[in-house]
């Protein structure tokens, strides 16, 4: 199994100096090209307009809304050294004739843990990312100058949940289940759904049972989409794609000697926004196929991944 630990390292290591652009990093950044133009930062949100809000309108029937993030905490399984603590302070005496007092707080915390968005500047391939942009183009200590999560549009369109455990007739769906391009297919068939531009897919595993039971296998593997499945998706013009798992890939992978394959496909290639650990049980239990999908993303300059709040009203 890969040590997920030593890639988060690297990934800080990466962000420790600037390497110089190659001839071959050159070639890289021309396949990379985005549809959108040179000077593209966004990806597949880009697509994102008044048809897709409207469109969204049309899933909704019952009025109900359904918080897709599960709570972060302390106990909140992550990578490598991720964390989250926070610090409460109380007035030391009352202010002011109307005796005023109050509290105040301080979130200490990595923005990769709990539910999640990866920014496209969060994965590369060999320190190139999305639309060809090399790391030296965009990174400082103090917060990364293009890809930040702050500039994410709020999105609002539709949302598809594809139950993978009522596909697979399971409870939970094992871990190593791959979600490649037939199995995706077979699960839209038989939910009745047709994918659209424009729209965000989440999976749907109950793999978020383990975090009562075992955290540590939440964590280390999980059932999730494949190379396949990713590059299928993005095909059909998908904006983003979330799961109530880790990392959103299958783990172990495919091809053991790879690192966050899927990561690289949907972040680097396509411009597709990456979701985890999403609270999906509900949906699923009322077996909502398709709902309106609501996100806004903190305005936290300069961030390549933020804790969300994603929203479902069906």
């Amino acid at each position: 199994m890969i040590n997920y630990s030593i890639f988060y390292a690297l990934l800080l290591l990466m962000a420790g100096f600037c390497v110089t652009s190659s001839a071959s990093d050159k070639s890289l950044s021309a396949e990379l090209a985005s549809p959108f133009g040179v000077n593209d930062t966004l990806g597949a949100i880009n697509v994102l307009g008044a048809d897709d809000v409207l469109r969204a309108i049309k899933t909704v029937s019952q009025g109900q809304v359904h918080s897709l993030a599960l709570a972060t905490t302390v106990d909140t399984p992550a990578y490598d050294d991720r964390s989250y603590a926070i610090t409460v302070t109380a007035s030391d005496q009352p202010a002011g004739s109307n005796q005023a007092t109050g509290l105040d707080d301080k979130v200490h915390s990595h923005m990769g843990i709990g539910t999640q968005i990866d920014g496209l500047g969060h994965v590369g391939i060999n320190f190139v990312h999305y639309n060809g942009i090399h790391l030296d183009e965009f990174f400082t200590e103090h917060g990364i100058t293009k890809f930040a999560v702050s500039d994410i549009p709020p999105i609002a369109t539709r949302g598809v949940l594809l139950d993978m455990a009522r596909y697979f007739s399971v409870d939970v769906v094992p871990a190593g289940t791959a979600f490649n391009k037939q199995v995706i297919t077979r699960a839209l068939q038989q939910q009745g759904i047709l994918l659209q531009a424009g729209d965000v897919v989440i999976f749907h595993s109950n793999w978020n049972t383990l975090l009562k039971t075992d955290p540590e296998a939440w964590l280390l593997s999980h059932p999730g989409l494949s190379e396949e499945g990713a590059d299928y998706l993005a095909a059909q013009g998908v904006v983003a794609i979330g799961s109530d798992t880790a990392a959103l890939e299958v783990i172990p992978h495919q091809k053991p000697d790879t690192v966050m394959p899927v990561h690289q496909l949907l972040l680097v290639k396509h411009g597709v926004y990456i979701i985890e650990g999403l609270n999906t049980a509900q949906l699923a239990e009322q077996q909502v196929s398709e709902f309106m999908f609501v996100l806004g993303v903190p305005k936290l300059q300069g961030a390549v991944q933020a804790i969300v709040h994603p929203v479902a009203i069906y």
